[in-house]
């Protein structure tokens, strides 16, 4: 991951995930929007990792998915594009897509580092047995974001489905 290098505004990075609900992106694109500045989506591959680690050099494209090829590589980039894309539809922010790998909350944290980002924006927890073992055995990407960072961590919650429908 090589620096990147923004003239205008400090931008903001937000985590993404394909089924990742959906006031992450609304929450993000408000908060860009008002202040005026870029948004980072990156998503992070958990299954990758990186095999080195040079700041000063942009890492080996193999080392950062050894086991997957380039066409699988892009149906995700795509796959997120277009969710990113309806999200961010109407709206003025300038945006990026940014596909990492390794642990999630290092890997944000990584880039945010990289490129002087004033904020990290992420979703709370997801509901269900499967998130809260994976988040037993694994951690929060929130939770360790928010006590290893210098930088603000904005946690965004998911609207409960009572509160939806009593608005409709």
């Amino acid at each position: 991951m090589a620096d990147e290098a923004f003239s205008g505004p400090i931008p903001l990075v937000v985590g993404v995930l394909p089924d990742q609900h959906v006031e992450v992106l609304q929450t993000a694109r408000t908060l860009a929007e008002q202040l005026g500045v870029p948004l980072v989506c990156a998503y992070v591959d958990e299954a990758s990792y990186l095999v080195e680690w040079d700041p000063s050099r942009e890492a080996h494209r193999m080392s950062l998915h050894p086991e997957k090829d380039d066409a699988e590589v892009e149906a995700v980039r795509g796959d997120l594009g277009k969710v990113i894309a309806e999200a961010m539809d109407g709206g003025t922010a300038d945006w990026t897509l940014r596909l990492l790998a390794g642990d999630p909350a290092r890997a944000l944290g990584r880039l945010a580092s990289d490129i002087n980002a004033s904020m990290i924006i992420v979703g709370s927890p997801e509901p269900g047995l499967g998130h809260r073992i994976s988040e037993a055995l694994n951690g929060s990407v929130a939770a360790w974001l928010s006590h290893h960072q210098r930088r603000p961590v904005l946690i965004v919650p998911q609207k409960k489905r009572h509160d939806a429908a009593r608005r409709n």
